[in-house]
């Protein structure tokens, strides 16, 4: 017997996490429920987290986690907990099926069948912002090479697992060649290692302009954590519903299973939601603690109540449907199927006691790192990028002022006129030949920038790693 922490949730999160438990326990599933309280009230308690300590306690004890959606409060300065959930708790991997159930959903592509897997703690959600000038606001993307590895791996044992033939990435490495070309890079490494499996690679902009137009050519989709955030809601909505969707969110030693759907609170109380999106969660769910036997039933008994017109009011077609119900009666209705196979939907088969293992991320060889210098972030109110470079270009004898470049488009020396610039100004030092190049000289620029009243508001060094420089140069270089 499997012990699943459980969160009823906030607005239509009760009446769908009720219908969902009755569908599980009618199953047979082998699974105790452990009910812990998170969101909206606990955040209106004065709980800035939305999550006591019991309930973390809860959910580490337990290792798994079904989570009916949750409404953050407007204002407040309120965190968003399903970010907190699945970086506290290591959940690295966020998988989310795609599949056409045409013609019971309708949809414009009747033939898709796919799966966005999107890193889940990195990138842009690292949240790491600052406000560095009047004008000026930045936010960090982290893209770390063990992250790579284990997602970009994750997805091609999810491909083998549930007998896939490519995987496919999605990057923008032609403008982002350091954070998205490092996870390209490691994507390439490991595709080797599966020939068996095929693998291609797409800038982000053209391979989500043809999954809006040709699904069905992808079939297992890995990307870093923004564009995954982004793309697997459309394919979601191109499927034909994003209320029909669930997702995993995997870790190493924890899971976290929901809809991908919010809380929608207008629709509380009133028995009109469709609990399939947590249903289907709750079937990842079984899969992963090792009951695929039961995640099959209860899928072909929803395929069934899909294919025999039994519908809620958001996939209800005239002419189409059959029956309109409610969450409590589409639930009674999937129970009342459970150990028949669909007609039409074709039934599925899950593979029995194998479970995706990630290896334990082996750190490589150090390269060698030589600072080549340093990029002085200067908030400045001027507007004539010469008046700037002559004020600073002498300010260490060790250095020498290179560029500078106004978001990311250099200014200086023989900048354009026509360039609008912010008072945010990157000013670019490198060092000169035959320097040591020791950290104490960038102490010492930084000095002789206070006393010539240059506000520094950011620094960041500038490297060489194994001879390959490992810093952007500006539009314009």
């Amino acid at each position: 017997m499997q012990k699943i922490t459980v969160a009823m949730g906030d607005g239509i999160g009760p009446e769908i996490m009720e219908a969902t438990l009755q569908v599980l326990q009618a199953s047979g599933a082998k699974i105790q429920w452990d009910p812990i309280e998170i969101g909206e009230q606990v955040y209106l308690s004065g709980n800035s987290s939305g999550i006591s300590k019991n309930a973390w306690e809860s959910i580490r004890r337990n290792k798994i986690f079904l989570k009916a959606p949750i409404t953050t409060p407007q204002g407040g300065g309120y965190k968003s907990l399903n970010v907190t959930l699945r970086k506290s708790l290591g959940l690295f991997a966020n998988v989310r099926p795609c599949k056409s159930f045409h013609p019971y959903v309708p949809t414009k592509h009747p033939d898709m069948d796919l799966v966005v897997i999107r890193e889940n703690e990195e990138d842009l959600y690292a949240g790491i912002e600052h406000q560095q000038t009047d004008e000026v606001v930045q936010c960090l993307k982290l893209i770390s090479r063990p992250g790579c590895e284990r997602i970009v791996r994750y997805a091609f044992e999810y491909a083998r697992l549930y007998q896939r033939k490519k995987v496919s990435c999605f990057t923008k490495d032609n403008i982002m060649k350091l954070t998205d070309g490092l996870f390209h890079q490691v994507f390439r490494e490991i595709a080797v290692e599966y020939p068996d499996i095929e693998a291609d690679n797409w800038i982000i902009d053209i391979g989500a302009a043809r999954l809006a137009d040709s699904p069905e050519m992808f079939d297992v989709l890995v990307m870093p954590n923004l564009y995954g955030d982004v793309v697997s809601d459309i394919t979601a909505q191109l499927s034909g519903s994003v209320g029909l969707a669930g997702s995993a969110n995997i870790g190493e030693k924890c899971a976290m299973f929901e809809a991908i759907h919010g809380s929608a609170p207008p629709l509380a109380g009133k028995d009109l939601a469709n609990p399939s999106g947590l249903l289907r969660a709750a079937i990842m769910m079984l899969n992963h603690i090792g009951q695929p036997e039961t995640a099959e039933k209860i899928k072909n008994a929803w395929s069934c109540t899909l294919e025999e017109g039994i519908h809620t009011e958001d996939i209800f077609r005239p002419g189409l449907s059959k029956e309109k119900v409610g969450t409590r009666d589409f639930a009674r209705a999937v129970i009342e199927r459970l150990g028949k196979l669909p007609k039409k939907i074709k039934p599925v088969s899950y593979a029995k006691e194998v479970q995706i293992r990630i290896p334990a991320y082996q750190r490589k060889t150090p390269g060698k790192k030589v600072l080549q210098g340093v990029d002085l972030f200067i908030d400045w109110k001027g507007s004539n990028p010469d008046h700037l470079g002559e004020k600073i270009k002498g300010l260490h004898p060790e250095f020498q002022l290179k560029m500078i470049t106004n978001r990311g488009v250099k200014v200086w020396p023989e900048g354009f006129e026509e360039t609008f610039c912010t008072d945010h100004w990157r000013c670019r030092f490198e060092l000169k030949e035959n320097n040591a190049g020791t950290n104490i000289l960038i102490a010492e620029l930084l000095i002789h920038a206070i006393q010539n009243d240059v506000d520094v508001i950011k620094t960041e060094n500038l490297y060489t790693f194994d001879g390959q420089r490992a810093y952007s140069l500006g539009q314009g270089q």
